[in-house]
Order: structure tokens, then sequence, then C-alpha cells
């Protein structure tokens, strides 16, 4: 299988990449099945205040998606935990 490019793209030049450009065959097609099947999965622990500080740019991201935002931040957050947490 031959690499697209010879190094690991930065942010920047993945933006740039007119979508023409970006190989979709590794990635299989999500027809009306996967998203009849598909489920949101909220954590149901109870939750823990907590006063952190996170970047700017990625308080604003998850606000400009709507009410829940801290929920979803969570739930990001559970999901590398529970992908790293046997490690």
């Amino acid at each position: 299988m031959k690499k697209p490019f010879d190094k690991e793209l930065s942010v920047k030049e993945l933006a740039a990449l007119p979508d023409g450009d970006i190989d979709y065959s590794d990635i299989p097609e999500l027809d009306e099945t996967f998203w009849k099947n598909a489920t949101v999965r909220w954590p149901d622990r109870p939750k823990q205040p907590l006063n952190v500080r996170f970047d700017a740019d990625v308080v604003e991201w998850f606000k400009s998606q709507g009410r829940g935002y801290q929920t979803r931040m969570n739930a990001v957050l559970r999901s590398f935990y529970e992908a790293h947490k046997a490690q």
C-alpha cells in the first residue's frame, strides 16, 4: 500500500487539502443501518464538581455544538480513559 504523503501533515496542511484529495477508501460507508442503530452513550455515574482550565478554543468549539457541552467534554474524556485504562 502506497502512502499518499511522505510525512505526517500538520493541522494547517490538512485543513488546506482540497476535499477531492482526501482518500476515503479505507473508511466504510455509513448507511441507514448504521445511523438507525447508533446511540449516544452518556455516562451514568455521579459527577464530581471540579475547577479546571481548558484552552479557550477547545471550550468555544464544544460550546458551539450547543447545550450539554460539559457533558460532551466528559464523554470525550471518558472515551480516552476507557481506551487507555487497561494499559
